[in-house]
């Protein structure tokens, strides 16, 4: 199972509403199914140009490897080799600092992932985090 074009179209909303709320600069908010593909984007105006290829890497990566981005950054500081021989495994589509987090249903299984880009780091972890919890759905932004 996969996030739906609905769902994700949602997930978006919620998670723009949240950056308005928290006074974010412009955002990129990409969201892919657990096979990496593209469902659903909207890049705000303003946004800078190469935020979707930034976003879509957080996201890519943390299903390519099934972590989080926050993890992958953690372990991007423990292991800077794997994660550069795991950035070229994956075409260099991997993105590790915090903003790509893991969405799963409420049996743990993987939907997909959500990537945004615009802001620090930490708040666009929070973003995500927010758009996927208000489509009821499980973030998982480190770890298992």
């Amino acid at each position: 199972m996969s996030i739906d074009l609905e769902t994700a179209r949602a997930l978006v909303a919620a998670a723009r509403e949240h950056a308005t709320a928290t006074d974010c600069k412009p955002m990129t908010v990409v969201v892919i199914d657990a096979g990496g593909h593209v469902v659903a984007v909207e890049r705000e105006d303003g946004s800078a140009t190469k935020r979707f290829e930034i976003a879509f890497g957080k996201a890519h990566g943390a299903v390519s490897l099934g972590l989080g981005s926050r993890a992958l950054m953690e372990r991007a500081e423990q292991q800077p080799y794997f994660i550069a021989a795991a950035t070229a495994a994956v075409g260099g589509s991997l993105v590790p600092v915090p903003g790509g987090v893991l969405v799963r249903d409420g049996d743990g299984a993987l939907l997909g992932a959500v990537g945004v880009s615009g802001d620090t780091s930490d708040k666009d972890e929070a973003v995500a985090v927010a758009g996927i919890e208000a489509v009821r759905l499980t973030a998982q932004p480190g770890g298992a």
